[in-house]
């Protein structure tokens, strides 16, 4: 689906400059960040939810944990 981005001019004089170094479109730079948020996103609520895996399964121990 098209779309427009309207970057600050700092951000786009930064985007080409790396998108040069690294021999790439600003499109794809683009791509590869909303990728790494996305994946970014995913990791952080598979951490969450083995946080509260741990804690709902595992209380009794850490509490046993805590005290010694």
């Amino acid at each position: 689906m098209p779309m427009t981005l309207r970057l600050p001019e700092e951000l786009d004089r930064a985007l080409d400059a790396i998108a040069e170094a690294e021999h790439v479109s600003k499109h794809a730079l683009v791509l590869q960040g909303v990728e790494l948020i996305i994946a970014r996103r995913g990791r952080r609520g598979a951490v969450d939810e083995a946080v509260d895996f741990v804690l709902s399964h595992d209380a009794e121990l850490l509490r046993r944990l805590e005290d010694a």
